[in-house]
Parts: structure tokens; sequence; C-alpha cells
């Protein structure tokens, strides 16, 4: 059959979750909840480290950022999800389709990089407190920060790229609630080979050097903290290591399951409870693991309330 005879596809149906009335009334109720909450949790953080002079240190510089990646991996996913259980026909275009996930993937590469720097920052915090003010500069926090967006940037228009490559001419049902990659070149005519292989490639390698960052960084923590003498003072260092390392274990963990392990049409299943953590479930959860258990923000959360009142 030749191109001419194709009928190309150019808007796609989104699946999403089920059809059924009463689970889709549920569920928009449960997404609805997780969007507000992951909003108001992580554009609240954001606000909170502007305002707040004394948390303008590097930690707070990183975790500011990642708490407004967090917010644009939400905004680009969930409002058209919540559009979509009551919508007849949960279309989506394709340039639509490119656009949710060009700023879906800026978020979770971006995220990548800024716990890389958040562990770089701990170590030198830990393994080099005298220094650290020189070494953690002002200019490489800037610098790291937006190392970090421009990675993401360039991450994504790669892909965007390459997706001009393929043509959809068949099926047009993304069997999943997004525009994540994988389930797309599912659809394509022309084989996808070189755009999964490009996905693997550019994956694995941002997280196999973010991933190596963390580790590295955290194995010298680690040999530090069990040189210390007083165990206030390895209380203390652990304690500030403890948020950063539990959300860096559960990102890259579930980010690991889906892009860089091979993949097969039976592995479809698989893909939504996973993307449901990563996209949805990790931006809930970072600005009250890092919020909760930080005596400094909390102390500038109440600060701010008492304001208030």
């Amino acid at each position: 059959m030749t191109k001419d005879n194709y009928s190309l596809t150019t808007e796609f149906i989104l699946m999403g979750f089920t059809d059924h009335p009463e689970l889709k009334s549920l569920l928009f109720v449960v997404f609805l909840t997780i969007y507000v909450i992951t909003m108001v949790g992580n554009l609240g953080l954001v606000a909170l480290i502007f305002m707040e002079c004394h948390l303008h240190t590097p930690m707070y510089v990183f975790l500011g950022n990642l708490a407004l990646m967090d917010s644009c991996c939400s905004c680009a996913i969930t409002p058209k999800t919540l559009e979509n259980f009551f919508s007849k026909d949960r279309s989506i275009s394709l340039y639509e389709c490119m656009a949710q996930f060009y700023f879906f993937c800026l978020a979770e590469t971006a995220d990548c990089f800024l716990l890389a720097a958040m562990a770089y920052d701990r170590y030198l915090a830990i393994c080099s407190p005298l220094q650290y003010h020189t070494m953690m500069s002002k200019k490489l926090c800037i610098q790291m920060t937006t190392g970090a967006y421009t990675a993401g940037n360039l991450h994504s228009m790669i892909h965007i790229g390459f997706l001009f490559r393929l043509t959809f001419c068949g099926s047009n049902q993304i069997n999943h609630f997004f525009c994540d990659i994988l389930p797309l070149y599912r659809l394509s005519c022309v084989d996808p080979y070189v755009n999964e292989l490009v996905v693997f490639i550019l994956s694995g390698s941002i997280q196999v050097f973010t991933i190596g960052s963390v580790i590295i960084s955290y194995f010298y923590i680690l040999l530090t903290i069990f040189k210390m003498k007083s165990k206030e003072g390895r209380g203390k260092a652990l304690s500030t290591c403890a948020s950063h390392f539990l959300s860096v274990s559960i990102f890259y963990g579930s980010l690991l399951f889906v892009y860089v392990q091979p993949h097969s049409d039976k592995d479809e299943d698989k893909d939504l409870p996973v993307a449901i953590f990563y996209s949805l479930v990790i931006p809930l959860l970072n600005p009250f693991i890092y919020s909760l258990r930080n005596k400094e923000v909390i102390n500038a959360m109440k600060k701010i309330i008492k304001k208030m009142l």
C-alpha cells in the first residue's frame, strides 16, 4: 500500500480509564482533588521560598524549581484528563498531543537534573561544610538550574522532531490518559524502531548520568556520616538527606520502569498505573515530603500564617 492510499490520522482519542459513568464521576473527583492539592502544594512552596529571604539558599532554590516543574507536569496532563471524563469524543489533535508531551518531557527531564543538583548540594553541605558557600556559589546554582531547564527543552525537542518521521494511518485510539510517547509509537504505520532507540539512548543516558551523580554523592555523604562521632550530628545529617533520598527513589524507580526497560505490546497494560504514579502521584507527594520533614519550611509557614492572622 502506498502512502497516498493511507487515511492519515491527525487526531487521536485518549481512551483514559473507563467508560462506566459511575466510575467516571468518582475518578473525576479523585483526579480533581489530586490536581488542586498538587497545584496548591507546589505553587505554595514556590511562593514560600520566594517570599522568605532565609530560604534563598541553593537547596531551596533547587527545591522551588522542582516544585515549579511538578506544577508544569500536572498542568500539562490533568486538565485534559479531567475534561475527557465527560467529553463524548475524548479527542486530541496531533499538535496538541505534541505540546502535551513537550511540557511533560520538559518537566520530567528537568526534575532529573534538579534532583541530581540537590544531591550534589547535600554532598557539599555535609562533606565540605567549610567550603560550602564558596563551592556552591550563587553563580553555580544559577548555572545548574539553567542547565536543568536547557536539558529538558532539548530532550523534549529531539523527541518531538523525531515524531515528524512517523505516519499515523490506522487506529487513532491511544490506550492512555495523556499523550505519552510510547503509546503513540504503537499507532505508527512507520516502524518506530529509530524513535524507540532514541528514547532508550537519551532517557537511559540522562538517567545514568543523574542517578550516577546521586549515587556518588550519597556514597560520600554516608562515608562522612559514619565517620561522625556525634550522634546528634549524624541524626541531623541524615534528616537533611532523608526527604531527598525518598523522592529520588520513587521518581527514578518509576521512570526506569517505563522508559528504559525493553518494551513490547504486552507491556501496554503496565504503563497506565506506573504513569499515574510518576505523572500525578509524585508531583502530589513532593511538596509534602520536603515540607513536613523540614523545620525551616515549617517555621516559615508558621511565620506567614501569623502575619496573615
